[in-house]
């Protein structure tokens, strides 16, 4: 079992009860399947740092697994400026505690800051790789685990809720490198608070790296956001080197359409067929979504094989919808297979919203949730 997972894991306690069979419908697997919506899954905040690490679906990928698009230059050149900004992580590291002068007496001395990039932003639509690579140069930096750190934006805003500004800093800084995935620049609030964090974490020494989605307002989906986050972080833009990623979402790079949603009954059959499978109603696990923060949803996800929906409905408003988006992250970060009945995945959120400031977040959900529906399919035809 990967690392990352093992510890993954040991998170907190998790609740849960079992569902009665459907009538006439007796169990096909050793147990009827689980209920995530009842499940309340704790989590330390001790264990925040020791968890960010790349996620399961990313413990193996390396530089040498990234497959560059021939039609896409740049996506060769950002495995080769990746390679060696990695390499170049390789030497004496600050630990972040300031240094005492001749024989440790006097007033501390900062540690020196590195002259040029200490930061690396690949900017590109969803579904280029980014996360494969950012995943990739964590893996590559010559450092223990534990002087690395992988985490989403929204992770890394939790841990600073967790522990307090000064606790993360003081935890963060003698880091090697800090890996941030989807950094939000639609919440300006947080985006200031992680800004300034980045800020200190540099100033320690600590190499970053980050990916990013696009700000409110901005057309396209898959629309370039580099001048956006170099804008958004201020005083840390001369710190970092963007690295343009082209292409086409790969996930429909030749594969064919996403599965239709299945009926109700073809869903509660595989779900009893499948050991570690879970079983819920999809109105009801959307409102077991608000009672669980999403800081969560991970362990929420312990252990579950695959995950079988039924009456799937276009979600009622815009906070239950973001919250399906994380779910959908962590469930794609894991691999989990979703199984469906009711609406296609593609009808889950409404013209004004996919039009709106949050539509690149729902478009990734989409195309996250097709791949999964797509690897969903053997549960049936199985």
């Amino acid at each position: 079992m990967p690392c990352s997972l093992a510890r993954r894991l040991e998170w907190g306690t998790v609740s849960s009860s079992t569902p009665a069979p459907a009538p006439g419908l007796s169990p096909i697997a050793d147990a009827a399947p689980l209920s995530l919506c009842a499940r309340a899954p704790h989590v330390p905040a001790d264990r925040l740092v020791a968890e960010m690490v790349p996620p399961p679906r990313f413990d193996s990928v390396r530089f040498s697994t990234y497959i560059p698009d021939p039609n896409q230059p740049s996506q060769t050149e950002a495995v080769r400026v990746l390679e060696g900004f990695a390499a170049g992580l390789g030497g004496a590291h600050s630990t972040g505690t300031a240094k005492r002068g001749f024989l440790g007496f006097g007033r501390a001395k900062a540690p020196k800051t590195p002259a040029g990039p200490r930061g690396v932003y690949l900017d590109g639509g969803y579904g280029v790789g980014k996360t494969h690579l950012l995943a990739s140069l964590w893996h590559a930096t010559p450092a223990e685990p534990a002087l690395k750190a992988f985490g989403t934006f929204v992770e890394l805003t939790n841990l600073v809720g967790a522990l307090g500004f000064q606790q993360t800093v003081q935890t963060l800084s003698g880091h090697r490198l800090l890996c941030i995935d989807e950094f939000e620049l639609d919440d300006p609030g947080d985006t200031v608070l992680v800004s300034t964090l980045l800020g200190k974490l540099v100033d320690a020494g600590v190499a970053l790296a980050a990916t990013s989605n696009t700000l409110p307002g901005k057309l396209g989906e898959g629309r370039f956001a580099a001048a956006d986050f170099l804008r958004e972080i201020q005083g840390l833009s001369a710190r970092f080197r963007p690295l343009r990623i082209d292409g086409e979402d790969y996930r429909h790079r030749g594969l064919p359409e996403a599965p239709a949603p299945y009926s109700d009954e073809q869903v509660t059959k595989a779900a009893y067929a499948t050991a570690g499978a879970s079983l819920d109603d999809f109105p009801h696990l959307l409102d077991h979504l608000a009672r669980v923060h999403p800081s969560r949803y991970g362990a929420l996800t312990d252990g579950v094989r695959a995950v079988c929906l039924t009456d799937v409905s276009p979600v009622p408003d815009q906070s239950t919808a973001l919250r399906l988006v994380v779910l959908a992250d962590r469930l794609y970060d894991r691999e989990v297979p979703v199984l469906a009945s009711g609406q296609p995945f593609d009808r889950l959120f409404s013209e004004e919203m996919l039009n709106g400031g949050y539509r690149k977040k729902y478009f990734r959900a989409i195309s996250r949730l097709t791949a999964l529906a797509r690897d969903a399919k053997r549960l049936v035809e199985s």
